[in-house]
């Protein structure tokens, strides 16, 4: 079975009970079972990033969180690397009509390189490069 790659977005909404998503999320993490979980250090620093202003309640759980997935057998956690970085810079340079940020360049370039088509996320720009959104 293909894996799907999970973007900041799930990380976020599966931590949150409060969070629109969370009740979807949690129903699709669900369903997945062991199917295995591609994402990178970019999307957890994003996902810590995004948490940081929450409060220590909060920074603690998603620390805690994302230690977990860095343990979890069923999440293979690629590490940044110049050459990706690069292929992430150069996706951005040629789409300057759109709205992406480095970080979206980099994580699609990834899941192309990794062959990659489904993605937890709900973020519309991934569907602009061909890849499906499994949140709408």
């Amino acid at each position: 079975m293909t894996p799907i790659f999970a973007d900041a977005f799930y990380w976020i909404a599966l931590l949150n009970r409060r969070e629109e998503w969370y009740g979807q999320v949690v129903a699709v993490s669900r369903a997945l079972g062991d199917r295995l979980l591609i994402t990178t250090e970019w999307v957890l620093a994003e996902f810590l990033a995004f948490l940081q202003c929450c409060g220590a309640s909060t920074r603690q759980r998603a620390t805690q969180r994302t230690r977990r997935i860095l343990d979890d057998p069923n999440v293979y956690v690629l590490s940044p690397s110049q050459a990706t970085f690069l292929d992430g810079l150069d996706l951005y340079e040629r789409r300057q009509d759109k709205q992406y940020s480095l970080t979206d360049c980099i994580l699609m370039q990834v899941m192309r390189r990794e062959g990659l088509t489904d993605v937890l996320t709900n973020d519309h720009h991934f569907e602009q490069e061909g890849f499906r959104i499994l949140f709408q």
